[in-house]
């Protein structure tokens, strides 16, 4: 029997370990964030706004992995709340770009530090070096991934 006729050993499959670990991440953001009121992805828009403001409804949708239906569900819901604020018409083309408002700043600063506690406790029995070597190693194999050149 080839190696293609047995499939993937799971419990050697890197690319398994990364969504299992994926998996277990955000279960663990959702736990902490869920008191606060919010999920992963709300937290993912408001931390995109806060790093860059004025992104639109589909640069946020690709920078949270949802659909741009998704995102604006979500946007609507944080308009309505006070949380970030859109104009009514679009600047330029049909982009309302969101930004957050003071609430969602205060929002966001204590969802940063429940997410930093997960990320703490995620990485509590690496040295300095190793979570080094960690990041620079997930780093490369996204550049790979992403790296569409003429590996074929």
């Amino acid at each position: 029997m080839g190696q293609a006729d047995r499939g993937i050993d799971l419990n050697t499959s890197l690319g398994y370990l990364l969504k299992e670990a994926s998996s277990v991440l955000r279960a663990a953001m959702e736990e902490v964030l869920r008191p606060l009121g919010m999920s992963v992805t709300h937290y993912s828009c408001l931390e995109l706004l806060a790093q860059r403001p004025g992104l639109s409804n589909s640069e946020l949708a690709r920078g949270a992995f949802v659909t741009r239906q998704s995102m604006n569900v979500l946007l609507q819901a944080l308009e309505r709340d006070g949380v970030v604020v859109r104009p009514t018409e679009a600047p330029v083309g049909k982009a309302l770009p969101a930004r957050l408002t003071e609430h969602g700043r205060r929002e966001l600063e204590k969802a940063t530090a429940a997410v930093r506690s997960v990320e703490d406790r995620m990485l509590a029995g690496m040295s300095g070096d190793e979570r080094e070597t960690a990041f620079r190693l997930l780093g490369g194999m996204i550049r790979s991934l992403n790296d569409r050149g003429d590996a074929s």
